[in-house]
């Protein structure tokens, strides 16, 4: 499958596709306490389509509003917010929910996935919603399943999967609806590294496969898997950092050296041991409690 296409994602005149999201001068703010909060202060960011952008920044620097906002969760109080060419920023909750439920997946930390419902029945929910007859949806339950190498756990409850497998089965009812974008909050924030590791793999796979990915961090290893990093200061955009770019200077300056140059750069990196968050394999975050623990494994399997 590839990623999100209909009439809004066609070519325009100019011959190249509008954004999956387009912010505008967006703002929102709150009142607490008798205080007016500015959460984002004229935020304006296109992420195309297909792209694979990470948002960073310290707590309180607007990162779960913008996401809120490009989820159609909320609704900003200055600016536009375009989802698939469609603006949400005034909708009702009613028809934001629309949006939401055919146009924006989400993957989440703590999974949400329901504990009575097999991972088939988990991944076919959003089309339950949609009206799908109930053949259609297991069958793209199933297909969505084998996608995230658990063709042999779709019958399984939550409490049978391990945290890494509980999250692939939350990344493949996320795509259920075939959405414009898949926003992703933290997703490895309850996973020890080495699965972590793995479910950043799925999300470069889609990514590769024309999915437009905007993702949640604070940890910068994590981060850097996207093409680009968005830096959130203060509910403002303290600047953008092209990873992407990066990667092809390495690789270009990597080509360009002698071959015992390359060599030891290999025997460098091969000390180097852990994984790119420091890690030794296998290693487990101070943030992994419970969740892998119930199947008795702690890790993907």
């Amino acid at each position: 499958m590839t990623g999100h296409t209909d009439a809004a994602g066609a070519d325009d005149a100019t011959g190249t596709a509008p954004p999956a999201v387009s912010l505008s001068g967006v703002g929102k703010r709150y009142e607490r306490g008798g205080e007016v909060v500015r959460a984002l202060d004229d935020v304006s960011l296109d992420l195309p389509r297909g792209s694979y952008t990470a948002v960073m920044g310290p707590s309180g620097s607007g990162k779960s509003t913008l996401m809120n906002l490009v989820g159609c969760l909320d609704t900003p109080t200055a600016g536009t917010v375009l989802v698939d060419g469609e603006d949400v920023s005034e909708l009702s909750d009613d028809g934001r929910a629309r949006i939401r439920g055919r146009k924006v997946g989400f993957v989440f930390q703590t999974f949400n996935l329901m504990p009575r419902l097999s991972a088939r029945e988990n991944v076919a929910l959003p089309l339950v919603f949609r009206g799908v007859d109930r053949a259609d949806r297991l069958e793209r339950a199933d297909e969505l399943l084998a996608r995230v190498g658990l063709a042999d756990r779709t019958d399984h409850r939550p409490n049978e999967l391990s945290g890494g497998q509980r999250q692939r089965v939350a990344i493949a009812r996320a795509l259920a609806n075939d959405p414009a974008i898949v926003l992703a909050d933290e997703p490895t924030g309850n996973l020890d590294a080495e699965t972590g590791r793995a479910i950043l793999g799925e999300f470069e796979r889609l990514h590769e496969a024309g999915t437009t990915v905007l993702l949640v961090s604070h940890e910068r290893h994590v981060a850097e898997h996207a093409e680009r990093i968005v830096h959130l200061r203060d509910g403002e955009i303290e600047g953008i950092e092209d990873i992407e770019e990066r990667r092809r200077a390495a690789v270009a300056e990597n080509a360009a050296m002698p071959d015992s140059g390359r060599e030891m750069g290999d025997e460098r990196d091969d000390r180097g041991g852990g994984g790119a968050d420091g890690d030794a394999p296998g290693s487990v975050d101070a943030q992994d409690g419970s969740e892998g623990s119930s199947s008795g494994t702690g890790g993907d399997r």
